[in-house]
């Protein structure tokens, strides 16, 4: 036990050596590190390391999902429900019977039965990949939205015809009304469980006497307790835990405290970076003992070639059904509202070649049982297993490295009538600076003792609102030497703020803990500046 533990405090050692290496490339560090884990896996130290499915699903996946469910905003959600819908449901049934044919057709002894399983395996894409090459690559938010919005949902009906597909090889039986009913009432109670959850969850942050330390905690085993929960009852623990997290993300304002959303924001990031991290290692991982689990009865070359074919059908498949749901969004367009009726041909392009494959799909290869019925040998579990690898690399790798490419090649278009973004800013810093002297003059007229702060604070809100109007008014909307050169200032001023407080923490009548905070409110405000000037020399 002491040993396994050292060995994985190494892999995160390499893990972060790994992403600070594709972060010097400009590499997304997902694909870094699935092709670290595959060159480690030729190596005799880590070759006892496996990937368990029951870790996966039952460890790994809620906080992941939890995190997605935070991060994600409910009104872009809302304005892409559709695409995200289809994305998530009938396009990857569609894409797991397109797979079951391709994969019954040329592997031979390959049942349609066990082709659904497979095609259930495979049909979700990892949006962390993608997601984490878009937001390097500028492309319009609606996209990332929508890849995200689609990693949500994917997950949890990819892993329903999974489990359905399982039943129906096991059995030999498959009766479609029965399915049917049984996948609506796995989708609706897997997400009215994570709602009651969520509910009872608020209540606890709203009206008990909890701390920062409480209130983050609890976020911690939330999704563990919405995932277990429903997947006890034998529902949809996915489902479970994007519903309950998307309702607890909208209340995070009235439920957590200001400290609380701030150390959480960080305990949460550091959390899911390192569970992201050891998972898409973990994938490289795996390679010695799949191709040991293959056997003798298929050619590890017959098996890569089912592979890649299984990808290249998966791969074209997506992009059929972006690019034709873009063709139904202009024709539903004319009967329905919809978010964009013109959506074109080149972000859907874009979405559909972002179909990468990863964790999900592969534990869930892994949780194929051992032996069917009458105790006889999964059929095929091996190959299925292998393909499942295969598909992952492939569609990692090869379009993981080339989709920033693409973007780059095609230069999606934003949706229209968005305002710009700088503009967006200045008003509502203008908005903002507006209500507050407006609240500082109503509290005057009301004849209230008003200190020499407040004056001060009225009369500089007063000058920021002037300054933020002739932005708006003026024709460039872009002073970049004025601001350049306030920024530049700020952090020299920043920085000369942090060696005062380095010298009065040497001060015995100092609280060192005043002095954290404050230490605090700097890297803040220093956070704060350099991320505008990196958006604004991007």
């Amino acid at each position: 036990m002491q040993h396994l533990f050292i060995q994985y405090v190494y892999l995160i050692l390499i893990i972060l050596a790994l992403v600070m290496f594709a972060n010097k490339l400009r590499l997304a560090y997902p694909i870094v590190l699935v092709v670290g884990g595959l060159a480690l896996s030729f190596t005799t130290t880590f070759s006892n390391i496996t990937i368990d499915p029951e870790l996966v699903f039952f460890i790994f996946l809620p906080p992941l999902l939890f995190d997605s469910a935070w991060q994600v905003s409910w009104k872009e959600f809302w304005k892409w429900r559709r695409v995200i819908t289809s994305f998530a449901f009938p396009i990857v049934i569609l894409t797991s019977s397109v797979i079951a044919v391709v994969s019954w057709a040329c592997i031979p002894g390959f049942t349609l039965a066990l082709g659904f399983l497979l095609g259930g395996i495979v049909s979700p894409p990892d949006a962390i990949s993608a997601s984490t090459i878009m937001r390097q690559v500028k492309v319009p938010k609606g996209l990332v939205s929508i890849v995200e919005g689609e990693s949500l949902l994917n997950d949890a009906s990819s892993l329903i015809v999974f489990r359905f597909a399982i039943a129906a090889v096991i059995t030999g039986q498959f009766h479609m009304s029965e399915a049917v009913g049984s996948f609506f009432l796995v989708i609706i109670m897997g997400t009215l469980i994570g709602l009651a959850i969520g509910f009872i969850f608020y209540a606890i942050h709203k009206w008990l006497p909890t701390t920062p330390s409480i209130e983050i905690i609890l976020t911690l085993v939330v999704p563990y307790c919405m995932y277990y929960t429903a997947e006890h009852y034998h529902f949809s623990g996915v489902l479970s835990v994007v519903s309950g997290g998307l309702l607890l993300s909208a209340q995070r304002h009235r439920m957590l405290s200001y400290r609380s959303r701030i150390e959480g924001v960080n305990v949460w990031a550091n959390l899911v970076f390192i569970l992201n991290g050891l998972v898409f290692m973990l994938i490289g991982l795996q390679l010695p003992s799949i191709i040991n689990q293959l056997g003798d009865d298929i050619s590890v070359g017959s098996a890569i070639g089912y592979g890649l074919t299984i990808s290249l059908a998966l791969i074209v498949c997506r992009l059929l059904c972006t690019l034709g749901a873009s063709v139904f969004t202009v024709f539903i367009s004319r009967y329905i509202t919809v978010a964009d009726n013109s959506p074109g041909w080149r972000n859907p392009l874009i979405i559909g070649w972002a179909g990468m494959r990863g964790v999900v799909s592969l534990a869930a290869a892994l949780s194929i049982p051992l032996l069917a019925s009458n105790n006889q040998a999964f059929p095929y579990r091996n190959l299925i297993l292998f393909i499942t690898f295969i598909v992952i690399l492939v569609t990692l790798v090869f379009q993981g490295l080339t989709l920033p490419w693409l973007i780059r090649k095609l230069k999606p278009t934003p949706v229209h009538n968005t305002i710009p973004e700088n503009i967006q800013e200045l008003n509502i810093q203008k908005k903002i600076a507006k209500c507050s002297i407006e609240f500082l003059e109503a509290k005057a007229n009301e004849g209230k003792n008003v200190s020499e702060h407040l004056k001060n604070l009225h009369e500089r809100l007063k000058i920021d609102m002037k300054l933020l109007t002739e932005q708006l008014d003026s024709s460039e909307n872009n002073p970049e030497r004025s601001i350049r050169n306030f920024q530049l200032i700020y952090l020299e001023l920043l920085e000369k703020q942090r060696t005062t407080l380095n010298r009065v923490n040497h001060l015995q009548e100092y609280d060192e803990e005043l002095i954290r905070k404050y230490m605090s409110l700097i890297d803040i405000e220093e956070y704060k500046i350099r991320e505008k000037m990196v958006e604004e020399s991007a």
